[in-house]
């Protein structure tokens, strides 16, 4: 049955603060390789598209000058394979559901709206995380970086989500954080429902939105706003 309305969710700073594992993940591999350690707020700013574009744009910076530090595309693969590994089994040490989450996912799942996670995490840490952190019921799909052969800012990401939990492109939102979410939900034609302070470098006025919030607390009012049409 094709329900009144779908809304999607990215994952990290968006459902869930993940930063503190993340960080943690990153700085074990940084150490190992012999490059320096980052802070939380660091991390923040690189987690949008996923966990090899974090590795890297971490260690180069944003220097282009630097790009020839690791120019070894095999060392490069290796430090990502060992951050998963370890992100893996420390998935959920300090990660805390973003305020209101939660009660923002009952309320939908009472008023029969489907819902997704469009991520660019890996899929299996995805729902590994949306499990031990008790939210993964909620959602009829969950899309990784590597469930199709492409993702966000890529709209295919979200329009093929929408397709498969047999939603409509007119009657759906994107629930982001970045400016990856943002380009990819417009491409699609998808409002978007901007979280602010995100795991972005990016200003909140520089990217995107339909709706900007800080939390999940009263995003019911927005919402519904939409179920009318």
């Amino acid at each position: 049955m094709t329900q009144k309305y779908s809304i999607l969710f990215d994952l990290d700073g968006t459902l869930v603060d993940t930063a503190p594992d993340l960080m943690n993940a990153h700085n074990h591999v940084m150490r190992k390789y012999g490059y320096p350690t980052k802070s939380t707020a660091d991390i923040r700013n690189l987690v949008g598209q996923g966990a090899g574009a974090m590795i890297g744009r971490s260690i180069w910076g944003q220097a282009k000058k630097e790009f020839g530090k690791i120019d070894d595309q095999k060392i490069k693969a290796e430090m990502v394979k060992d951050f998963v590994n370890f992100y893996g089994k420390n998935i959920i040490k300090e990660s805390t559901l973003i305020n209101g989450v939660k009660e923002f996912l009952k309320w939908c799942k009472e008023k029969e709206i489907s819902m997704a996670v469009c991520t660019n995490k890996q899929e299996h840490l995805a729902i590994d995380l949306l499990k031990k952190i008790g939210i993964y019921d909620y959602f009829e799909y969950v899309a990784g970086s590597d469930t199709f052969d492409y993702c966000k800012p890529d709209p295919r990401h979200i329009t093929s989500i929408i397709e498969i939990i047999g939603g409509d492109i007119k009657k759906s939102l994107m629930f982001g954080d970045s400016e990856t979410d943002a380009n990819a939900a417009k491409a699609a034609s998808v409002p978007v429902i901007l979280l602010e302070n995100g795991y972005t470098e990016k200003n909140s006025n520089e990217i995107y939105h339909n709706h900007l919030i800080k939390d999940f607390i009263g995003v019911e009012k927005i919402v519904s706003t939409y179920l009318k049409d």
